[in-house]
């Protein structure tokens, strides 16, 4: 290749590469500025005492704790729901699944990763419908409904990391189990796992991402604004980005946008501590299997 195309190639590299941290910069700033001056206790707590407040003590009217609470507890149920099923469907299709069925499978996981978030909440909404009028009349939309739907939309992101970064990993390395005579099970465990693991939680944070801003899938499945804590699994919830959402459909007053550009970067620190956590739940991992 000519030197001058190489030099095209790295510059336009290199320009992408500052363009999208210019894009995250500007961004970051933007939140900063509009909504640094809302950060304070009674963004959270609104009028309620702090302590009694985190200890569910005192309901919270005015403030986001609850719908902090509520984003983290469906990013956990949610996760928690998909990590068993994405991590051995995954390691199925890389280690086990024929190419007639990988093709099938992969084919299908490609649709579900390609549907509108909006469909995932009609379909639970309609599930309740169906419930309602065939085996539970009482039922309704609920946390765990929501975190069903939101399982099953970022299931996608930790089946295919599972996959690719398992069917990543060399032969010879793959084949080291069974030449020491253990199982298939045993291999994955003392063998694969300990070398995919930090793929497989890269997927893994992309999903919790995906889980914690998205608006649709709750919005028709349990999120109700000023319901204060969840209540169980059965309750309806608050969550941040419905929080934002209803903020800045229905703010009246410079203040209630300011609440909504506080409530923006409250999210942001949220996820990016999940990020964070997930990075460091992957070094100690590593180190332990290493």
């Amino acid at each position: 290749m000519p030197r001058s195309k190489e030099r095209i190639i790295i510059i336009y590299a290199w320009g992408c590469a500052l363009a999208t941290l210019v894009v995250i910069a500007s961004l970051c700033a933007f939140l900063l500025a509009h909504g640094s001056s809302a950060l304070s206790p009674s963004l959270f707590f609104g009028e309620a005492p702090v302590w009694p407040a985190l200890m569910g003590n005192v309901p919270v009217w005015e403030g986001i704790w609850p719908a902090c609470v509520g984003t983290l507890t469906l990013v956990s149920l949610a996760t928690g729901i998909s990590l068993p099923v994405g991590l051995g469907c995954g390691l199925y299709l890389a280690l086990m699944a024929k190419d007639r069925t990988k093709d099938v499978c992969s084919i299908l996981i490609n649709q579900l990763a390609s549907i509108p978030s909006i469909i995932m909440g009609l379909f639970g909404f309609a599930l309740i419908l169906f419930l309602r009028k065939t085996l539970f009349p009482q039922a309704n939309t609920c946390l765990l409904l929501a975190a069903s739907c939101m399982a099953v939309l970022i299931l996608p992101y930790i089946v295919r990391s599972t996959q690719n970064v398992v069917q990543a990993i060399p032969l010879s390395h793959r084949l080291i189990g069974p030449s020491m005579g253990l199982t298939l099970g045993q291999n994955i465990v003392h063998i694969i796992l300990p070398q995919a693991g930090k793929g497989i939680l890269g997927g893994v944070i992309l999903a919790v991402g995906r889980a914690a801003e998205d608006t649709a899938v709750i919005l028709l499945t349990g999120v109700v604004a000023n319901s204060g804590l969840p209540q169980g699994l059965f309750g309806n919830f608050e969550a941040l980005p419905f929080t934002i959402y209803f903020l800045a459909a229905e703010f009246r007053s410079p203040q209630d946008l300011l609440v909504g550009f506080g409530t923006c970067l409250v999210l942001l620190l949220l996820t990016s501590s999940l990020f964070a956590l997930a990075h460091l739940i992957q070094q100690g991992l590593h180190r332990q299997w290493s």
